[in-house]
């Protein structure tokens, strides 16, 4: 049984107008799982809605526990892309268990979005990693603490 958590970030926001106003909204990723032919083997629990900028100490702290109390060995957790890096070190602390953070650049409600492929991405990568802490995106995968997102190229890349 693979544990996914939910937080909010780009790969849920919905996108008001022009001018970029937004709301973190409710999770796509049932939808992204039935997507990706993926139908059972999760647990799925949000434990926020809130873009990665807005998240704080608390937050960071939060998704710890949860990954800490969880009864599974294999967990995705769905994120902003912004402080991903910053929640994976969080993470680390973590050694047996298999977490794997992804998000999208795109939200997963506009046509041209990497959020089906990263999950399914995530999906693959937390079931064949050895356990430790992980971020997945755009077909690479990076360990905690050793990556950064690159804003201007807009991915991520170790560091």
């Amino acid at each position: 049984m693979i544990q996914i958590f939910t937080t909010g970030g780009t790969i849920d926001k919905v996108y008001f107008d022009a001018n970029s106003e937004f709301e973190v909204g409710h999770s796509l990723l049932p939808e992204l799982l039935s997507e990706s032919n993926i139908h059972e083997g999760y647990r799925l629990r949000e434990l926020m809605r809130k873009d990665s900028l807005e998240m704080n100490d608390e937050d960071r702290q939060q998704v710890l526990a949860a990954a800490r109390e969880c009864d599974c060995n294999r967990i995705v957790i769905t994120h902003g892309t912004d402080t991903m890096a910053d929640t994976a070190a969080v993470l680390a602390s973590l050694k047996d268990k298999t977490i794997v953070l992804t998000g999208a650049m795109q939200p997963a409600r506009m046509r041209r979005t990497d959020a089906v492929f990263n999950v399914g991405f995530a999906w693959a990568a937390v079931q064949l990693l050895p356990p430790g802490v992980y971020i997945a995106m755009n077909g690479e995968v990076f360990e905690a603490g050793a990556v950064r997102k690159n804003l201007k190229a807009q991915r991520f890349e170790r560091t």
